[in-house]
């Protein structure tokens, strides 16, 4: 025997069926709704918290450490292999290494880069010391530029190459030297001065290369 369907108060009698479908999609309409802004709720709360996160806690505007190269080392094994001194300047805290590196071919040359370690300073500064060579070896490597000019920097004489500042390696100005079977050049990006008072930091090096030829 079934049992009599209960008075519903609002209606003062029974709910027909249809009406009970209607309450129940009414009921399961609403229950979803509010499930789905729950859900929109904890999505927003979750994105937030990873913002945050990216903002807070990773490092910004920090410039990422690279690697230190040691020169010296490289030097070491360079002068070993070429049983020869090489060139390895004593630099101050305006420098950075960024390369330091034995280059073979047609002439094997010891190569060190340089750039400055301020942030607000421009340029950079590379060392060749080109073994077995003269100055014929320079000019290609300064994109057929000769040199113009010669200078004493602390008793050695220098060649000067003033290079135009559309050169394709960005290389502005120059100077270079006979050193005992070697041509040691200095280029780079660096004004006349900020060259010539690197080249006399050489000085000792540099004759220490014309004694042992």
């Amino acid at each position: 025997m079934s049992k009599n369907a209960p008075i519903v108060a609002e209606l003062g009698r029974a709910e027909t069926p249809e009406e009970t479908a209607a309450r129940k999609a009414e009921f399961s309409k609403n229950y979803r709704a509010s499930q789905n802004f729950r859900n929109l709720i904890a999505a927003l709360i979750v994105t937030v918290a990873v913002v945050a996160i990216v903002i807070f806690a990773v490092p910004r505007g920090q410039r990422v450490p690279e690697p230190e190269i040691d020169m010296a080392g490289i030097a070491q094994q360079v002068e070993s292999s070429m049983d020869r001194p090489v060139i390895v300047p004593e630099l101050s805290d305006f420098w950075r290494v960024n390369d330091a590196q034995l280059e073979g071919g047609a002439t094997t040359v010891w190569k060190i880069t340089l750039a400055p370690a301020a942030d607000d300073e421009r340029g950079f500064l590379k060392i060749a010391q080109a073994f077995d060579t003269d100055s014929t070896w320079a000019p290609p490597v300064l994109n057929g530029f000769a040199a113009t000019d010669t200078v004493s920097i602390d008793g050695i004489v220098w060649d000067v190459y003033d290079l135009p500042a559309s050169t394709d390696n960005n290389v502005t100005y120059a100077v270079g030297t006979q050193t005992g079977d070697d041509y040691v050049l200095l280029y780079g990006a660096r004004s006349a001065d900020s060259t010539a008072k690197f080249a006399e930091s050489l000085t000792p090096q540099l004759e220490e290369i014309e004694e042992a030829k």
